[in-house]
């Protein structure tokens, strides 16, 4: 018996790639090293560090425009054709009373001419510049204050991401055990009905639970998927690499303290806050600069040059030269573009005030809602936690009285659903807790 060449290899191909997958290894993750890798790999982050490089550059090129400006040049020029420039009519005149001959037009050039110069710009004074350098300093401080907020951001996200996989992991779980306790009620009742102590009809209710179950569970494996591919969507994970989650809804429940439930929130733990003085302080630099065009500006130059000029390299001559100066701009009247741009630039700073005032009052309303909500989560959590361990009482039961022959298989099928609605309505309102939790931290700037 034998095999075409290309049956083979793509066996071998397919064989190498099942090896690869089963051999690709699971990255479990807790929700904080989620956000570590997150704070490692966020492309938003990535764009704020350069924004931070930028600002850093930007210092230097304002310095620079302080500093003394350096600079050398070098000119080459050849006339193929020399030009000439016609002789004053009493020039002329003179030669010819002199009986000299003369040319009516002569030339004041030589063929070849070269010059190399050094030229130096210094400032002696511009108000503009020591305002635009710590402008541009303060600009430093702001996108890194930026690159904080937007930590801050990525974090939340990351988190957001990551709940919704604990909650679909815990259903599953949940599936699972009800599946596996039905599976072995399933069992026990076809034997009953094999020995003529069950109906038929009792059997089929618990074979169509357990499928039910059964597509339940699959569905809910397939949102798992998705809420993972978020999750890697938000920490910048390889989409084609495997991960999982390793905590759970429980772990992350924690206590919230007194102080975080009734004190006075301090507005200056959130990084917006701060953002917007630092907007403001730029605001007044802004007005500061402006003001600075009225004043005067004074710089000094200086150039030293050195001229060749001749018909050939040989028969020339260098010419040095050299000169300094000061120059003295004052501004007068520029048709009052000076003044409007002040009085935009209070606007501006108006503007951010008002933004800040606003944005104290939004964090009030946030701090407010968000401790509303997680009290009312805890409530709702302390109910169901009761109404499920009702139900899971009430289960047992009915199954004790199924056994023993005395309950129906339809109290069983009953306390079976609501056993699934209360363990359903219990993992939700953990879910929501946490959610509030981390709604709650995220308000108070912690």
């Amino acid at each position: 018996m034998s095999f075409h060449p290309k049956v083979v290899i793509s066996t071998m191909i397919l064989t190498l790639m099942s090896w690869s997958i089963f051999a690709q290894e699971v990255k479990k993750m807790s929700i904080q090293e989620a956000v570590n890798y997150a704070m490692d790999h966020s492309f938003t982050l990535k764009n704020a560090q350069i924004e931070i490089a930028d600002a850093k550059e930007q210092i230097i090129e304002r310095r620079a425009f302080g500093l003394p400006q350096l600079s050398a040049s070098g000119n080459f020029q050849r006339y193929v054709e020399v030009p000439k420039q016609p002789l004053p009519q009493a020039f002329l005149d003179f030669f010819e009373a002199m009986n000299i001959p003369v040319e009516r037009e002569t030339s004041f050039f030589l063929k070849n001419n070269f010059t190399a110069s050094a030229d130096l710009d210094a400032m002696i004074f511009d108000g503009s510049f020591f305002v635009g350098l710590q402008a541009a300093k303060k600009y430093r401080e702001y996108v890194a204050q930026e690159y904080v907020t937007k930590q801050r951001e990525v974090k939340n996200q990351v988190k957001e991401a990551y709940l919704p996989v604990l909650l679909v992991q815990e259903n599953i779980r949940l599936l699972e055990k009800n599946i596996s306790n039905l599976e072995k009620l399933f069992f026990e009742t076809s034997e009953m009905y094999k020995a003529g102590f069950s109906e038929q009809l009792d059997v089929d209710r618990l074979q169509l639970s357990l499928a039910n179950l059964k597509v339940e569970r699959d569905n809910l494996m397939r949102q798992r998927e998705v809420a993972i591919s978020n999750l890697k969507f938000a920490m910048n994970f390889p989409i084609e690499e495997a991960l999982d989650v390793a905590d759970d809804l429980e772990t992350l429940l924690s206590p919230v303290s007194d102080q975080a439930l009734n004190s006075e929130a301090n507005l200056n733990l959130r990084p917006e806050i701060a953002l917007l003085n630092m907007g403001i302080g730029l605001n007044e630099i802004n007005i500061k600069l402006n003001k600075s065009a009225y004043l005067p500006t004074l710089r000094a130059y200086g150039a030293y040059q050195y001229q060749y000029q001749g018909n050939n390299s040989s028969d020339g001559f260098w010419a040095p030269a050299a000169y300094v100066g000061l120059k003295l701009n004052v501004p007068i009247f520029d048709g009052l573009n000076k003044k409007a741009k002040i009085q935009r630039a209070r606007l501006d700073l108006e503007k951010t005030i008002n933004q800040k005032a606003e944005l104290e009052r939004g964090i009030d309303l946030e701090v407010q809602n968000a401790r509303i909500t997680y009290l009312g989560a805890r409530e709702r959590l302390a109910s169901q936690q009761e109404n499920l361990a009702l139900a899971e009482r009430i289960y047992e039961t009915t199954q004790i009285k199924y056994r023993e022959g005395v309950g129906s298989s339809l109290e069983v099928n009953q306390a079976e659903q609501s056993l699934y609605t209360s363990q359903s309505n219990y993992m939700q309102s953990l879910y929501d807790l946490i959610s509030a939790q981390i709604g709650l931290d995220k308000a108070l700037g912690q």
